[in-house]
């Protein structure tokens, strides 16, 4: 029996679900469900979802499959469907590479992080005219807080060529305000920025409604 149809809580039925409210109302889960159709006799759907989506967090094109393989219950096939379907969509949607004009504009890109139970920490490299080169996942913390160093921040967009980067986080509390730490860490990202001639252009502290923007409010050192 298809695992999807098995399972007893809702949100594991992304079939349902998109008639009423369509692919946006889905959660990152409920999309991988979707694309996975059904678990496997070693592992249900309700296991392969986030664990594809972590591989995904990290990793992407050939890399990204070859993670994917390692999964068990995922083999080649399915690792095939998942690089491929996110390959054509960003073929279809992102042939050019999106733009940074303002907080709100990084807030789309990043939003998605922000239904997951833990604190995500994000760079992203932008060129001089403010695209994006990539989007990287730095740490995940626990339960709700995590912890990074400007080396983590800066390896990647060193080897991008960056001309700038905006760092990110959730916070999986709903709270926007920024607490001490955050603003530690913010100037300590924005100091190592101008050493590397990387500058920091903004930190966003974002939750699935709303952001905070540390260049917004005057905060960015």
């Amino acid at each position: 029996m298809n695992e999807e149809l098995r399972s007893p809580r809702p949100h594991l039925r992304p079939r349902e679900k998109i008639k009423q409210l369509g692919p946006e109302g889905l959660s990152d889960q409920e999309l991988m469900a979707l694309i996975l159709s059904s678990g496997c006799a070693q592992a249900s759907i309700e296991d392969l979802a986030p664990a594809c989506l972590a591989v995904l967090d990290k990793h992407q094109g050939l890399e990204a499959y070859k993670k994917l393989i390692q999964i068990k219950g995922i083999g080649h096939s399915k690792a095939g469907q998942i690089v491929g379907t996110l390959e054509l969509t960003r073929r279809i949607y992102l042939p050019h590479r999106p733009k940074i004009r303002l907080p709100q504009d990084a807030y789309t890109i990043l939003r998605r992080y922000a239904d997951r139970p833990q604190e995500h920490f994000l760079c992203l490299s932008l060129n001089g005219a403010h695209e994006v080169l990539r989007t990287r996942l730095l740490t995940i913390g626990l339960l709700n807080r995590t912890l990074i160093h400007p080396r983590e921040v800066f390896a990647g967009p060193i080897k991008d060529r960056s001309a700038g980067v905006i760092v990110a986080h959730s916070h999986p509390s709903g709270n926007l305000d920024p607490s001490r730490e955050d603003r530690d860490i913010t100037r300590r990202i924005w100091e190592a920025g101008q050493i590397l001639g990387i500058p920091l252009l903004d930190h966003l502290i974002f939750t699935q409604t709303s952001f905070y923007s540390f260049q917004e409010s005057g905060l960015l050192c």
